[in-house]
């Protein structure tokens, strides 16, 4: 039989209710009261830092925190800190990993192959550094990727949780990078699907881009839409 996945793209969501609303949905999976499922949205202006935390690497002030409207969430992802705003895809596969034959790395990299086939649609050759995680266009990064694997109660695996962020638009690097050390990474940059390019893109189109290229990659057969999982839009 084949695999299934649902997926939901929200409207723009806060981060802590995006949050909680992971946390329910991958109680949900854990009991195999719903499949495996992929979130996708944008966040208004936040800062998230995971748990290698270093608080050097934010470079605002809590004023200037304020006056750009930009929230700090201290969460519980692997990794340092990074950003997620307007004109970025952030993606949240919820899925069940079974402990047999359990491979968290290629759990990574299979995240990591995934938007590299997308890339590939346009004609940009995404890649890899072997001493971080994410995808990479020559040094400039595109896409941060940052998980967690919450340990199932109901059976013996994980059930994953937090994912991926892809800068789709050219404001992106511009909006919030500034005022970080993404990752804890000073000496590359970060760069965008548009300015890669030079066109306009849609997120939540290149959120229906993926999807093939996510289902190839973890095997799943059958991707539908998810009518049930609702959040409140950011104000």
């Amino acid at each position: 039989m084949d695999k299934r996945l649902e997926f939901a793209y929200l409207s723009r969501t806060d981060y802590g209710e995006a949050w909680e609303l992971q946390k329910s949905l991958v109680r949900q999976i854990d009991k195999e009261e719903r499949p495996d499922t992929l979130l996708m949205l944008e966040h208004p202006p936040t800062y998230t830092i995971g748990t290698d935390r270093h608080p050097e690497h934010l470079l605002y002030g809590p004023e200037e925190l304020e006056r750009r409207g930009i929230q700090v969430f201290q969460i519980d992802r692997g990794g340092d800190i990074t950003y997620h705003g307007p004109g970025q895809l952030v993606g949240y596969p919820l899925l069940y990993l079974d402990a047999v034959g359990l491979d968290l790395h290629a759990y990574l990299r299979n995240l990591e192959e995934a938007i590299i086939g997308l890339l590939a649609e346009f004609g940009i050759e995404g890649g890899r550094k072997p001493e971080y995680t994410g995808v990479w266009v020559g040094d400039e990064k595109i896409a941060a990727i940052g998980v967690k694997f919450n340990r199932a109660r109901t059976r013996k695996g994980f059930v994953t949780s937090h994912g991926f962020a892809l800068n789709v638009k050219r404001n992106v690097e511009q909006d919030g990078f500034q005022g970080i050390i993404p990752c804890g990474i000073a000496e590359y940059g970060v760069t965008s699907l548009e300015k890669l390019t030079g066109e306009k893109f849609d997120v939540e189109r290149i959120g229906e881009r993926l999807l093939p290229h996510f289902g190839r990659v973890f095997g799943y057969g059958e991707i539908v839409s998810s009518e049930s999982i609702r959040a409140t839009p950011a104000r």
